[in-house]
């Protein structure tokens, strides 16, 4: 395992889009997630709070089999009093409860699992995104991101078009950004941690990091 610090190749202009994207996933994190916030504030979770995260992630999160079947069987909150076949306190969505599969493809982008999964995306866009959207320019930069992650979650649909499972992350569209960096800057250097009993500092080529990046995905 390596840890990315930064790269030496300094870009021209600000990325305000890689900034926005940053500060919008942490923020959709930390603030609309739920159950996050009670985390934070060191608060145990309920069985309301795990029901409307389940809830959340249904409305929010790709599902293979909604996106490729439009099948619906998710759930919706009720705190603490249903039981449904989901277990106490989710039952199964009521009649007219309706949801774009298409345009969760979009928001499941900006959903995590947990901070390490936050986290990790975050930092390999801070580090690399900067330089893609020097060179494609911001607008280009931003749809090249989405379209990523629209492609990522598709392709993993098609191949599990029967789950139910939901599908969250920035993970393909930071892909997309880092399968761009090495297209765009195949001789770059980057310098990284690896822990080692202590964190030693080396400088590799940017494909060994993101190489590493993409087993690990």
């Amino acid at each position: 395992m390596v840890i990315p610090v930064h790269d030496v190749n300094p870009a021209r202009r600000t990325p305000w889009v890689t900034y926005a994207l940053i500060a919008v996933n942490f923020a959709v994190f930390v603030f609309l997630t739920p159950g996050v916030s009670g985390s934070l504030t060191g608060e145990g979770e309920s069985l309301a709070q795990l029901c409307d995260l389940e809830a959340f992630l249904g409305r929010y999160a790709v599902v293979p089999q909604e996106l490729i079947h439009h099948r619906m069987p998710h759930l919706v909150p009720t705190g603490a009093t249903g039981v449904g076949p989901q277990g106490p306190g989710c039952v199964v969505a009521p009649p007219g409860y309706t949801k774009v599969p298409e345009l969760s493809v979009l928001t499941s982008m900006f959903l995590h699992g947990g901070w390490l999964h936050l986290l990790g995306n975050l930092l390999f866009l801070w580090i690399f995104g900067n330089n893609v959207e020097d060179r494609m320019g911001h607008v280009r930069f931003l749809l090249f991101y989405l379209v990523c992650g629209y492609a990522a979650a598709y392709g993993f649909a098609l191949l599990n078009a029967g789950s139910a499972a939901p599908l969250i992350g920035a993970s393909g569209a930071v892909a997309g950004v880092l399968g761009a960096y090495l297209v765009l800057y195949p001789r770059a250097r980057v310098w990284v941690l690896v822990p080692f009993l202590i964190f030693l500092p080396l400088r590799l080529p940017a494909w060994t990091v993101l190489g590493l990046w993409f087993v690990l995905q």
